[in-house]
């Protein structure tokens, strides 16, 4: 995919869900690479997307990769009195690492990763400008780091100061409740297990064996 095509899509799943959440208000979205982090207008609120998927590809040597760890700056601002709000967007670029060329290049993204970054941006706005409960931000697998260690080196949002590719208080907020319930899980297994009829019944068997035993010795004794 191109990166036209992705800015198209972009601002086609963008204005179809603001329709949607905000069908009374107009909101335009608009591309700046030269956006900064926390350099904010009166009014302007942000928002920073640390963990998004996309694919690059190299336009000197050709090489394709896969990061998890795409980094995607948002500014909103929201006119109340004309009920007008926009929103600036930049996505971080990447520098190959093959072919060591100084040339930063764009990702592109499927549809669906970037329906669910929208639904994550939308969140953030109607929670800053619109003081709402925006609900649960998304998480998904791609979210997550990579297994590999990030190349800050070669990595746009790094050089500009921003550490991304360490997991978010979110992230790791989840592994821990996914962590405890399968503990819980695990010794609720046991409990069960542990006294399911076959248990019940091999420790009934059990017992009437020592208690026959501790019989026939007495009796032995006796003799």
């Amino acid at each position: 995919m191109s990166t036209s095509l992705t800015t198209c899509e972009w601002k086609k799943v963008f204005y179809e869900k603001m329709e949607v959440a905000k069908p009374a208000d107009s909101w335009e979205l608009i591309i700046d690479p030269n956006l900064k982090p926390n350099e904010l207008g009166p009014g302007w609120k942000q928002y920073l997307e640390q963990h998004a998927s996309g694919r690059f590809h190299c336009s000197w040597c050709w090489h394709t990769w896969q990061s998890a760890n795409v980094v995607i700056l948002f500014h909103m601002h929201l006119d109340r009195a004309q009920r007008v709000g926009s929103v600036r967007m930049r996505v971080f670029k990447q520098l190959c690492y093959q072919c060591g060329t100084s040339r930063l290049d764009e990702s592109s993204m499927l549809e669906e990763n970037i329906e669910g970054l929208v639904d994550n941006l939308i969140t953030s706005l109607r929670e800053q400008c619109y003081d709402e409960d925006g609900g649960q931000y998304r998480i998904h697998v791609a979210s997550r780091p990579d297994s590999g260690l990030h190349r800050s080196e070669f990595c746009e949002a790094c050089q500009e100061g921003i550490v991304h590719w360490k997991p978010s208080e979110k992230l790791l907020e989840e592994d821990a409740s996914y962590t405890d319930a399968s503990k819980r899980k695990a010794q609720g297994i046991f409990v069960y297990n542990f006294f399911s009829f076959r248990w019940c019944l091999f420790w009934g068997v059990l017992c009437l064996v020592i208690i026959y035993l501790q019989f026939f010795r007495g009796r032995s004794s006796f003799l």
